[in-house]
């Protein structure tokens, strides 16, 4: 038999082994929504520009990692999985932080200055969130929670509220990261609402009717 003929052999059927074996690509996810037409429900009056500036979003140690962690189909609620293949763009708070500040802007037509930016006179308000639950079920729904204090930087008044929401998924995990960009939207026009609401009424606002009041973060 022909030498190099048989190491030729070997070595395209090791080609196919290592092939076969090879981990699926990761797919990666945002928790971004695309700017809707029609984000206007608590837009901002007046011809002064607007500043938000979003600090660091406050997450669960266990949740704080680019991986998606999910609750698997039929599984416990205390039976989390981590999934190496199914990532967000960046850690979870980076990418609540960038939802929330995107969301929040497009609805009031405001001004972002989370990474810097801000005039050094301009009064700018500041939105401190914190996530108390993002429990993602697959094949069945994403829960979240939040909490968040708002003040001006010329004011010593701050207001606080927090808000619960919950989207129901398809099948797959691309339903359920689209399920958790869905209700992180629904954060965001929450806390516009209510940051409309102080700004018009001198920070005398109560929560909006479907959010409750909180102690500040």
């Amino acid at each position: 038999m022909n030498l190099r003929f048989l190491n030729r052999g070997w070595f395209l059927a090791a080609v196919v082994v290592a092939t076969g074996c090879a981990s699926p690509p990761n797919r990666y996810y945002t928790l971004t929504a695309p700017t809707a037409v029609n984000q206007t429900t608590a837009k901002i009056s007046g011809a002064s520009p607007v500043f938000i500036e979003l600090a660091p979003i406050a997450v669960p140690e266990r949740l704080a990692r680019p991986q998606m962690v999910v609750t698997p189909a039929g599984g416990r609620s205390a039976a989390l999985e981590l999934l190496e293949q199914h990532r967000w763009t960046s850690s979870l708070d980076n990418e609540l932080r960038d939802a929330l500040a995107s969301g929040i802007a497009s609805r009031l037509g405001a001004i972002d200055v989370s990474r810097g930016g801000r005039p050094q006179s301009q009064p700018t308000w500041r939105i401190a969130v914190q996530l108390r639950q993002f429990d993602a079920l697959e094949n069945t729904r994403v829960d979240a929670a939040f909490s968040w204090t708002l003040r001006r930087t010329d004011a010593d008044r701050s207001a606080a509220c927090q808000w619960s929401g919950s989207e129901a998924v398809g099948y797959g995990i691309d339903a359920l990261a689209l399920g958790a960009q869905r209700v992180t939207d629904q954060a965001a026009n929450a806390i516009a609402r209510h940051l409309s609401a102080v700004r018009d009424n001198n920070m005398d606002a109560a929560c909006p009717p479907d959010i409750v009041p909180s102690r500040p973060i």
